[in-house]
């Protein structure tokens, strides 16, 4: 059984399960197929540039390797910050209670830049949760889908199409300001009215 969004509101725990909203389940996708003479259809290839190899889909991988030639394993594998310091890693939130915060003012919104979203279905929740998020009541909460080096925010809210969960990052706005404020002037300047035809 897949892992749900489990969160906590108010002492009361409620589950849900989700899937991924994409455009293609809202609006549908069309996919072009090349066909061969007999009508079968073709699989993408591509020859490498001394033309010894012929490269089909799967064949290509990327990874780290040692000084000596060897595959680093991804599990030896760790993030490090700035400074060179080991970090550590932000466990998966599927499946373990979050607690909810909020609700929350629905401009957090606008500044969240989204990178997933999903359509969550009422496994096991509370009515309270329910009648509030119906009321247009937002909330927040930890989500990590897997566990990596980066924790993301969560938030959870409604409409009469169903309850979804917008995951990303807030946007850190940097704001530019001139060094030194332009005074403005409004005095007329004099203007001399002669002409000179030579300038013509």
């Amino acid at each position: 059984m897949a892992k749900q969004i489990v969160v906590q509101h108010n002492g009361k725990t409620s589950s849900f399960d989700f899937f991924k909203v994409d455009r293609s389940k809202l609006y549908g996708k069309r996919r072009r197929l090349h066909l061969d003479p007999e009508e079968k259809t073709c699989t993408r290839a591509q020859l490498t540039r001394d033309g010894s190899l012929l490269l089909q889909s799967g064949m290509l991988a990327q990874g780290y390797f040692k000084s000596t030639g060897e595959w680093i394993p991804q599990r030896e594998l760790m993030g490090v910050d700035g400074a060179g310091r080991a970090v550590e890693k932000v466990p998966s939130t599927l499946g373990e209670d979050q607690a909810l915060e909020g609700p929350v003012p629905t401009e957090e919104l606008l500044d969240l830049h989204v990178l997933t979203v999903y359509a969550l279905d009422a496994a096991d929740v509370d009515a309270g949760l329910t009648k509030s998020l119906m009321q247009g009541d937002v909330y927040r909460f930890k989500f990590n889908y897997r566990a990596d080096y980066h924790a993301e925010i969560g938030y959870l809210l409604a409409n009469k199409e169903g309850v979804y969960c917008l995951v990303g990052s807030p946007t850190i706005l940097q704001w530019c300001e001139l060094g030194q404020i332009v005074s403005e002037s409004f005095e007329e300047e004099e203007v001399e009215d002669e002409l000179d035809f030579e300038m013509f």
